[in-house]
């Protein structure tokens, strides 16, 4: 664990003992902002769903599977690699949608990396995090239903894929039956509870290095996850960083490639379990 995600971990313990659930993926931290823009136009719309700018993408004609995957976006929220990756679960053959739970304030918007002093010298990300944190977590369960309300039919089913900021939700939506199976990428802002409260399956797109989600914060999760026989599958990329799965460098072939094969992977986890 770095320096930094010990330091935040202990305050994060202290705030967890007297409730027992100790957080397993620290919130967001300043490596969240590092990435690279990927090539393509997104051939999704838009439309408001439960008050929510929603971006939604549908298989290409005579491709679709009939199923919908929710999505739940990183802390940069609608952006171009989201619609790609969105874009690809649908060429996969399901209906995907997403929420802008930011409402158009995205981190990108207040600081354009890591290092980025200059676009909002006194940004908080700290209160910008509790703000739409806090939107979010009521926002979600009335965007769900109203999705499953518009769209879905009795034969449909439901995934869900979350990274980051995204993961609660996709660990929330398998713990109340709202989707059949789920997955999150380098995720955030998880505690013992979520993993304890999963009824359904869960993939695990994972990076060696990880600030929220160090080697032995997800030792543990796993060891959760095996002692409550859990439906996991774990997948560790040596060598990439946190956010490799959204913003990995496509002009590296091996980061291209680990984004591609967490894509991949998840379709086919996707693919295997609504078929059942």
């Amino acid at each position: 664990m770095s320096a930094d995600s010990k330091q935040l971990s202990d305050k994060l313990d202290g705030a967890t003992k007297q409730s027992g659930d100790a957080y397993l993926a620290l919130p967001p931290g300043e490596c969240c902002m590092k990435g690279t823009l990927h090539e393509g136009e997104p051939r999704g719309s838009f439309e408001s769903i439960a008050d929510v700018e929603t971006y939604i993408v549908k298989p290409k004609d005579g491709k679709g599977n009939g199923n919908i995957i929710l999505y739940y976006a990183d802390v940069w929220g609608m952006f171009k690699n989201g619609f790609l990756i969105m874009d690809g679960f649908a060429d996969a053959g399901y209906l995907v949608v997403g929420l802008d739970y930011f409402r158009g304030d995205p981190v990108w918007k207040h600081r354009k990396h890591q290092k980025d002093t200059t676009t909002e010298p006194n940004f908080d990300y700290e209160a910008w995090k509790r703000k739409h944190w806090a939107f979010a977590a009521e926002a979600v369960p009335k965007w769900n239903q109203a999705v499953k309300d518009k769209y879905g039919n009795s034969s449909t089913k439901y995934a869900c894929v979350g990274y980051c900021f995204g993961a609660p939700y996709v660990c929330d939506s398998l713990a109340d039956g709202t989707c059949a199976a789920g997955a999150f990428g380098h995720p955030a802002f998880l505690k013992e509870s979520h993993f304890y409260n999963l009824k359904n399956p869960l993939f695990l797109s994972c990076a060696e290095i990880d600030h929220t989600f160090p080697t032995e914060f997800r030792n543990r999760a796993i060891d959760i996850l095996n002692a409550e026989h859990k439906r996991y599958y774990l997948q560790v990329f040596q060598g990439v960083e946190h956010g490799f799965a959204l913003r990995g460098d496509p002009n590296d072939p091996y980061e291209r490639y680990t984004k591609e094969k967490s894509l991949s992977g998840i379709v086919e986890w996707f693919d295997f379990w609504l078929s059942q």
